[in-house]
């Protein structure tokens, strides 16, 4: 399992990205309309409005999570069934179905353990900024290389596990690849932008864990990316 943080010197930000620990291991949306072509920015919309497109960010579920402990996770977990899965998700999981699989995910301290399912991932720990009531919303997102999401940032961390492919975050200063079987995280704060990278279609599950008071993401008008995800390296 790899690990790798980059601090991001101004207003002392750091962007995190990390292996995801494998098998040990309505609100409109800002943040990626949903696209059915390789051109254009991304935004996240509710499934509801999926109209049969593949490609995009489909918001799946959503979750109020009241306070949360600290330090705390993203676990990941496949099901057979949604029954399986229904029976075991406890008191905040969440089950969504993506991929033509069934999840189960929660967000909880780092020795929370599901019944019955396999363990595909725990990603973290998750910057958690102040205290306070916390939401998950819980996506999936296809892009295909060069589609790109629009400029924007969260009031609280965002994460992926990528399962297909390849993205390229840009944030101020930096950027990081993720690649299938890897996770990335965000903190809240900074402007970023995701870009599906590599030869082929990217495929991801998204956390964004948003202080509940507030709208899960905000366009970023202050800062323009260099492009840097498209002009290969990383």
């Amino acid at each position: 399992m790899k690990t790798s943080t980059f601090p991001i010197i101004a207003a002392s930000l750091f962007f995190a990205m990390a292996a995801a620990l494998a098998a040990d291991a309505e609100e409109p949306a800002h943040d990626h309309a949903a696209a059915s072509s390789t051109s254009g920015d991304v935004r996240c919309v509710p499934v509801e409005q999926r109209a049969g497109q593949k490609l995009g960010c489909h918001v799946l579920a959503r979750e109020t999570l009241g306070e949360l402990p600290t330090p705390v996770y993203w676990h990941l977990y496949e099901y057979p069934s949604r029954a399986a899965a229904d029976g075991a998700k406890g008191k905040h999981g969440s089950v969504i179905e993506s991929y033509g699989k069934v999840w189960l995910l929660n967000v909880a301290d780092a020795n929370w353990s599901a019944s019955g399912g396999k363990k595909v991932a725990r990603v973290g720990p998750l910057p958690l900024t102040h205290g306070g009531s916390y939401t998950a919303v819980y996506m999936e997102a296809t892009f295909m290389p060069g589609m790109k999401s629009q400029v924007h940032r969260h009031p609280g961390p965002e994460a992926w596990y990528v399962l297909m492919g390849e993205q390229c975050l840009e944030t101020p200063g930096h950027k990081a690849v993720v690649r299938a079987g890897e996770s990335g995280i965000v903190p809240e704060g900074p402007p970023m932008m995701l870009t599906g990278t590599g030869t082929g279609e990217r495929r991801s599950l998204v956390l964004i864990l948003h202080d509940s008071a507030k709208s899960m993401s905000l366009p970023a008008t202050d800062w323009k990316p260099d492009g840097s995800c498209l002009q290969g390296g990383g």
